[in-house]
């Protein structure tokens, strides 16, 4: 199996996965509870989306953690359960690959503001995604997938956190509206320029 390096160095166009909340939606889950704690309480339910994936051709699967650092955590009464529920996903996700897909920690936005446009210091960010990073690495990740951040100081302290416990390849995403800008502003070209120096 190759890998994630591999196929980042490869000049080829790959498959991720596709969406997992949609997905798990899809078989009944409402939204009124937490998505990342099933890899613990319905491991079999988010196997079988991986699963699915896999059989339609992916070739990396992100884990069931886009929300699962301490403070998203914290509003379901999981935040003390940050490592282990990042643990679990992680094994999930490799029992459905069975060796026929890398499995990328998935990282997303805390869901509160940071400096300069709100309270949280970058390293106290640095430190709510490094305990998710603690259980991505725990769990057996081939990389890390930073996905859907607005804040390009918000990107840069999950990546500071991965890049503080690991030498894994990162994939880091900006969403981005029809103006090329952040709904903080920040244009694609600042995007590139920061991303690539970081």
């Amino acid at each position: 199996m190759p890998t994630l390096r591999d196929l980042i160095d490869d000049g080829r166009v790959h498959v991720l996965d596709g969406a997992m909340g949609t997905m798990l939606y899809s078989r009944g889950v409402f939204v009124n509870v937490s998505y990342d704690e099933l890899s613990l309480t319905q491991p079999e339910l988010v196997q079988e989306v991986h699963e699915g994936y896999v059989q339609a051709g992916a070739e990396i699967l992100e884990t069931n953690t886009f929300g699962a650092n301490p403070v998203k955590l914290s509003s379901h009464g999981l935040d003390d359960q940050t490592e282990l529920i990042n643990r679990a996903a992680v094994e999930v996700a490799r029992k459905a690959a069975g060796g026929r897909a890398l499995v990328v920690g998935a990282i997303g936005p805390l869901g509160i503001r940071l400096e300069p446009w709100g309270p949280t210091a970058l390293e106290e960010a640095i430190a709510f995604f490094g305990r998710q990073v603690h259980g991505l690495l725990e769990g057996g990740v081939d990389g890390f997938i930073l996905e859907t951040f607005s804040d390009i100081n918000e990107i840069e302290a999950a990546l500071c956190a991965v890049q503080r416990s690991s030498t894994l390849p990162v994939i880091a995403q900006m969403t981005v509206g029809l103006d090329g800008n952040t709904s903080y502003g920040t244009t694609v070209e600042t995007i590139a320029s920061r991303l690539t120096e970081l």
